[in-house]
C-alpha cells in the first residue's frame, strides 16, 4: 500500500519485482555485457535500507532531523536517501562543487543536526567548522581506516539496525522530506523545503508525461534525478563519471553504459548531450535501446539536438522540461517540435520554447518587478504573447525556502487557494498555450533605450555557424549601461578572423529590432558555468570580465 512517504513506492516495487536490479555501478573496466558486481536489487536495496535506518534511529537520527548528506552517487548513496526518507529525517542536499563560502553559507542556513558524508567531506566539515554549533551526529560513509577509529561508520550502524524490517510510519503528504539546495548559478544558493507531497506530485508528473514503465533501464548522470527512478520501478545505471563535471564525460563511458545495459531512458544535462554527440558526430554508433531522452537544466541548442538525434533511432524524442529545483517539471517540449518548428523563431529573437504546461499546473505571466509581491492580484497579469515573469502554481512547487524569510517573500504570492511561485524566469505563452522562455529576470541588461532580455539577443547571434554560445551582459560606461556580447567561438572554428566575424555579427543584429542596438562584442575562451549541469552561463561573472576588458 502507498502511503504519503516519497520511499513508499520502494517495499510496493520490491514486492512487485524483487528479483528486478534498482540500482547498479558501472564496472571501471570496459565489460563486453552487462556486469552486475556492484548493484542490488529492488528486495536488497529495500531490506537494507530498512536496516540502515533502523541504525540510524538507534544512533539517535530520527524524525525531523535535520541530516546532510554528502555521498557520491553510488550504491551507499541510494540506501541512506531511502533510509533518511523511511526514517522521516530531512535530507539536506547541496552540491559539493558550489564552492567553499557558499557550502559554508549553505549549511549554516540549513542549521543540521546530523552530517553523512564520506572522509573528504568530514575532513573539510571539521576543518572549516561547517554548522559546529547545532551537528550533534556524525556517520562516515565509504572505506577510511583512520577515521573509522574517530566517527560512526555505515557498518556500525548497519550492526545497530539488524532487524531487517521496518514498518511503515503514518506519513502525512505535507511532513518536510528534503532541503534542497538551488545551485546558486544566478545568485546566492536557497534551500528549497520539499514536502514528500511534492516529491510524489514530482514522480506523477513524471511518469504521465514520459509514459515511463516499470522494469525500464535509466542512465543516471544526474544524482537528484535518478532517485525518482526507484519510485518509478526503474533501474538506475550510475555511470563511471565526475558528476561535478558532466560537461567534461569520456563520451565513451556513456555510450558504452548505455549499450551495455541496454537503457531505455537516460537523463543528460545539455553540456553532456553536446559532448557525447560531437564525439560520435563522426563515428558508426548508435543508441538503438533508448525509447527517450531528457535534458535540463538550461536550454538546449538546436545543433545539440540534431547531433543527438543522430545516435537515436528516427521516432526517439529528446525532451528538455523545464523547471527549477523549487518546481520541476513546469513544461516539456520534444526535439522534433523543436526541431520542424520552433527553433526558426529561436533565431529570429523569439525566446526558447519550452512547450506545453504539464497537468495540474497553473501559470501566470506577470509584470516584471524586483519587488516583492505578497498576494495575488488580477492586476499584476498579462496577456498571451507579452514577456513577463513566469509564475507557478501547482502539488509540485515547494512553499518556502528554508531559514530564509526575504527569499521566500520574494518568491512566493499568496492566493485563496495556495501560492504563486515566482520563477525568477522571464517568459511568455503563445497562442498555442506554449510557454516561451526569454531568460533569467536577474540578467535583463535594462538600457536608456529599453531591456533587453538575454535568451531573445542571444538566440540570434548563436544561429551564426562559427558561434557555440553567446551572452549578453550588461556593461556601466558613462554612467549608463550598455549591451555587450561575449561570444564564444566553437571549438573546430578557434583559428578565425576575428574582424570579419565581429563585423557578421554586427549585420546579424542590425536585422532586428532587439538587438540592433548591440554594438560592443567581446570574445572569450571559455565561459563561466554553473557546477550542477555546467550549462547555465554565469552572465554575471561574464559582466565583470567585460567590464575589465572594455575600460
Amino acid at each position: 500500500m502507498i502511503t504519503a512517504n516519497i520511499a513508499s513506492h520502494l517495499p510496493a516495487m520490491a514486492q512487485k519485482q524483487p528479483n528486478t536490479y534498482a540500482v547498479v555501478k558501472q564496472s571501471k573496466k570496459k565489460q563486453s555485457g552487462p556486469s552486475y558486481d556492484v548493484a542490488y536489487t529492488y528486495k536488497q536495496l529495500d531490506e537494507l535500507s530498512d536496516q540502515v535506518a533502523n541504525g540510524l534511529e538507534a544512533y539517535g537520527i530520527s524524525k525531523g532531523t535535520r541530516t546532510v548528506l554528502m555521498v557520491k552517487p553510488g550504491l551507499d548513496f541510494f540506501v541512506l536517501v531511502f533510509a533518511l526518507f523511511k526514517l522521516e529525517a530531512i535530507l539536506v542536499a547541496v552540491d559539493p562543487g558550489m564552492g567553499i563560502k557558499n557550502l559554508g553559507k549553505c549549511l549554516a542556513e540549513a542549521e543540521p543536526e546530523a552530517f553523512i558524508g564520506i572522509g573528504s567531506a568530514h575532513i573539510a566539515r571539521s576543518v572549516l567548522g561547517w554548522a559546529s554549533s547545532t551537528i550533534k551526529k556524525v556517520v562516515l560513509a565509504g572505506n577510511n581506516f583512520l577515521l573509522s577509529r574517530f566517527i560512526t561508520d555505515l557498518n556500525k550502524i548497519k550492526s545497530l539496525g539488524k532487524q531487517a524490517t521496518r514498518k511503515n510510519k503514518q506519513t502525512r503528504a505535507e511532513d518536510v522530506a528534503a532541503i534542497l539546495f538551488t545551485s546558486g548559478s544566478t545568485g546566492i544558493p536557497k534551500g528549497a523545503v520539499y514536502t514528500h507531497a511534492n516529491f510524489t506530485a514530482q514522480v506523477e508528473a513524471l511518469k504521465k508525461l514520459y509514459s515511463i514503465q516499470p522494469g525500464e533501464i535509466d542512465l543516471a548522470t544526474f544524482p537528484l534525478f535518478a532517485l525518482f527512478a526507484p519510485a518509478l520501478g526503474m533501474t538506475s545505471i550510475i555511470p563511471e563519471m565526475d558528476f561535478t563535471k558532466p560537461g567534461s564525460v569520456n563520451p565513451a563511458r556513456i555510450i558504452d553504459a548505455v549499450n551495455q545495459y541496454k537503457c531505455t531512458i537516460m537523463f543528460g544535462s545539455p553540456a553532456l548531450l553536446n559532448r557525447v554527440g560531437k564525439w560520435a558526430e563522426n563515428k558508426t554508433v548508435t543508441l538503438p535501446t533508448l525509447k527517450r531522452v531528457l535534458s535540463a537544466g538550461a536550454p538546449v541548442a538546436p545543433i545539440v539536438l540534431q547531433r543527438y538525434k543522430k545516435l537515436l533511432n528516427n521516432n526517439v524524442q529528446i525532451y528538455t522540461p523545464y523547471g527549477a529545483t523549487e518546481s520541476l517539471p513546469v513544461s516539456s517540449i520534444g526535439s522534433g517540435e523543436v526541431l520542424k518548428e520552433t527553433a526558426k523563431a529561436t533565431a529570429e529573437g523569439k525566446g526558447v520554447c519550452v512547450g506545453h504546461l504539464v497537468d495540474g499546473l497553473e501559470l501566470k505571466i506577470i509584470k516584471v518587478t524586483d519587488e516583492p509581491i505578497a498576494d495575488w492580484s488580477d492586476e499584476y497579469e498579462l496577456p498571451i504573447g507579452k514577456i513577463g515573469e513566469i509564475c507557478v502554481k501547482g502539488p509540485q512547487v515547494t512553499r518556502s525556502y528554508f531559514n530564509n524569510n526575504k527569499a521566500t517573500g520574494l518568491a512566493k504570492m499568496r492566493t485563496d487557494k495556495g501560492f504563486y511561485h515566482r520563477m525568477g524566469d522571464i517568459g511568455y505563452l503563445d497562442w498555442q498555450d506554449r510557454l516561451w522562455f526569454c531568460g533569467r529576470k536577474s540578467q535583463r541588461v535594462v538600457t536608456r533605450t529599453g531591456t533587453l532580455f538575454t535568451i531573445c539577443c542571444e538566440g540570434i547571434f548563436n544561429a551564426h555557424p562559427f558561434v557555440f554560445r553567446t551572452a549578453l551582459v550588461g556593461v556601466n560606461f558613462d554612467s549608463e549601461t550598455i549591451p555587450v556580447l561575449c561570444v564564444e567561438v566553437e571549438a573546430e572554428n578557434k583559428r578565425f578572423n576575428k574582424k570579419e566575424l565581429v563585423e557578421e555579427l554586427l549585420v546579424l543584429g542590425s536585422s532586428f529590432e532587439i538587438t540592433k542596438d548591440i554594438k560592443h562584442i567581446l570574445f572569450h575562451t571559455g565561459f563561466p558555468v554553473d557546477i550542477r549541469h555546467n550549462a547555465k552561463i554565469g552572465r554575471e561573472k561574464l559582466a565583470k570580465w567585460a567590464t575589465e576588458e572594455l575600460s
